[in-house]
């Protein structure tokens, strides 16, 4: 079965060109079969795939499909890498990805792009599979600019509003920032090794550098810019909040199991240039820590039940590029996993609460929806739960708990990163129940015009199973064992290496993350439930801070200060250079000609054969001088 691994790639393209060449006359009901049903079998033989690998223990699969170009010493091709580390990915893009195909095909069931929609989503996810199926870096450059340009599109999918477009250009032009140091730490990666393959990369680099090697380090921190910027890290992440602008399924889809993801598979994928690289991987820490904090504060002010999530988004990945910072390789991808799960649940659940309340984003325009939407409330409920790592009944808990647990007792973690992710912890259980309360309890603000069918709701129970199953992967780490995710990661990616004496910590660690988070959904229940008027007070007392967090830290501000105004003033001083000068030149020129030679099209026949006579003769007289 482990051969038609580049049928899942495959499939979801040809679904794409299927719905691109078919356009808008393809009925609704084929469209969806097409849409779904390619991410469906993408899932599946992904499912039988994993199952074979997994018992057959294979430790590596290498799969090339065909050439794809050769110049010089470089020679790529369309050719996959198949290992416990692309296989979780896999499983997380196709399986998330398919439920929330399903679920699209209610959300979207009168949107008049139907059929467009469909073809986008199968697009981006035929690139996000590229990206972590490549065995080389330019295959998988070529997956990282596919879900550059389908966000893009699927972010101004409404594009009648001008603000979607603003968004949808916002997120390509960061984005691409970020892929430019991308593309120059291959270039040097080419210049070192003559090849991009991966695995040879990887093998090699030890051979060539010693640790802390300046070449070494340099491309570390390229390679970490193209993960900033992919990933919505500082200082490159105020375009995710924006790219709410797209459906809901949209945002579930970048946010959960694919763009947003990218760069934590890129970092770890390429793990043996940061263990080369110390002062690249520390910064990599260093980027999570501050922007988890900073993205969590953010979250806490925000109305709109979209954006919290988004700023979630960003704190969350924080939390596994802290993970990837402290060498915390197998608990940053397991955070990764069990993220996809409750984030998807919780972007569709807040869009189905959108949908039902036409549209409505405003927290505080909702309320009283516990009872009127059940089904939504305990599945929302579920993810939050999840979000907010309640101890002991959630996978968010043992998957947060891991990276807590490393930032203290690894050998590379340390007091200030431990603390980060502590406070972080706090934070993000007080935003996430203050979304639960402030949504679904009190009173009904807005009348609930439609109900979810069960194209929305199946796919909404089963992430819920999810993410509250999701942690049995790692439930035996409690108890002292190895894991299920870090012996399959086990091959691929190095071991964390913790300080001695640091396995007793470890449920100190735990019963201290649980305290704060419980403490942090008690805070929230008072605020908004018991006493509304405190929170209104302290918004009121420190509404500055109020104004800067909710602003994102002004940095988009801070860009155009720094960026776009001096980028402006200098395009205006340089309008009329010498390099316009010349080609002006060039086409008044071309214009007087034009219009002198325009002159001898008078419409007399007589002229025209004087003009032939007369060339004749001069044309036979040059010939009689040159050649007499």
């Amino acid at each position: 079965m482990i051969h038609l691994l580049w049928l899942i790639p495959t499939l979801p393209f040809l679904g794409a060109l299927t719905l691109v060449l078919a356009g808008s006359s393809l009925p609704r009901r084929i469209a969806a079969i097409i849409g779904c049903g390619s991410i469906g079998l993408a899932a599946l033989i992904t499912l039988l795939i994993g199952y074979e690998f997994l018992t057959t223990h294979t430790r590596a699969y290498h799969d090339v499909a065909w050439s794809w170009f050769a110049v010089a010493d470089l020679s790529v091709g369309f050719s996959f890498h198949l290992d416990a580390l692309s296989l979780v990915f896999l499983f997380v893009i196709t399986f998330v990805g398919f439920l929330i195909h399903l679920y699209s095909v209610g959300f979207m069931h009168d949107d008049e792009g139907f059929t467009r929609f469909f073809a986008y989503l199968n697009l981006f996810v035929c690139a996000m599979l590229l990206l972590v199926l490549a065995d080389n870096l330019v295959l998988l450059y070529l997956g990282w600019e596919g879900v550059g340009l389908c966000s893009y599109l699927l972010i101004g999918f409404w594009y009648d509003e001008e603000k979607n477009g603003y968004a949808a250009r916002k997120a390509f032009i960061m984005t691409r920032v970020g892929d430019t140091a991308l593309a120059i730490g291959l270039f040097m990666l080419f210049g070192v090794f003559h090849t991009l393959d991966i695995q040879e990369i990887l093998t090699k680099a030890p051979q060539l550098w010693s640790p802390g090697s300046q070449t070494a380090t340099l491309i570390a921190f390229l390679l970490l810019g193209g993960a900033v910027g992919k990933s919505a890290q500082l200082p490159l992440q105020s375009w995710l909040p924006d790219a709410m602008a797209g459906p809901s399924p949209v945002s579930a889809l970048i946010h959960a199991a694919t763009m947003v993801t990218a760069g934590v598979y890129l970092i770890a994928r390429m793990h043996g240039i940061y263990e080369l690289a110390p002062l690249a991987q520390l910064w990599v820490g260093i980027i999570g820590a501050i922007t988890l904090l900073i993205a969590g504060c953010s979250a806490l002010t925000q109305n709109d039940l979209k954006r919290v999530l988004a700023y979630s988004t960003i704190s969350q990945i924080g939390y596994m590029f802290l993970a990837l910072g402290i060498g915390a390789w197998s608990a940053a991808v397991f955070h990764f996993m069990i993220h996809a799960f409750f984030k998807a649940l919780l972007f569709l659940a807040a869009g189905t609460v959108i949908w039902a309340l036409h549209h409505e984003h405003d927290m505080f325009n909702m309320g009283g929806l516990r009872k009127r939407m059940p089904v939504v409330y305990w599945t929302f409920l579920t993810g939050a739960g999840s979000l907010a790592a309640i101890p002991l009944v959630t996978a968010g808990f043992y998957s947060k708990d891991q990276i807590l647990w490393l930032a203290w007792g690894g050998a590379q973690g340390n007091l200030w990163f431990f603390v980060a992710a502590l406070t972080g912890a706090f934070i993000t259980s007080v935003y996430t129940f203050r979304m639960v309360f402030v949504t679904f309890f009190g009173e009904e603000k807005t009348h609930v015009g439609h109900h979810p069918g069960r194209l929305m709701n199946v796919p909404l129970i089963v992430l819920a199973v999810l993410s509250l199953a999701g942690g049995l992967i790692e439930l035996p780490h409690t108890l002292g064992h190895v894991t299920l995710m870090s012996d399959l990661l086990g091959p691929v990616l190095p071991s964390t290496v913790l300080r001695a004496g640091a396995e007793s910590s470890e449920i100190v660690i735990q019963l201290i993350a649980a305290t704060v988070a419980l403490s942090g959904v008690l805070l929230a229940y008072i605020l908004y439930i018991v006493k509304p008027a405190v929170a209104d007070d302290i918004k009121s007392s420190c509404y500055e801070v109020h104004r800067l967090w909710y602003a994102g830290w002004r940095f988009d501000d801070l860009y155009n200060v720094l960026i776009v105004r001096p980028f402006v003033w200098l395009s205006q001083i340089n309008k009329h250079d010498v390099i316009d000068r010349f080609y002006a030149g060039l086409v008044a020129g071309t214009e007087y000609f034009g219009r002198t030679f325009a002159r001898t099209q008078t419409g007399v026949l007589r002229w025209y054969i004087m003009g032939i006579t007369a060339g004749a003769v001069l044309i036979l007289a040059l010939s009689l001088v040159i050649n007499p």
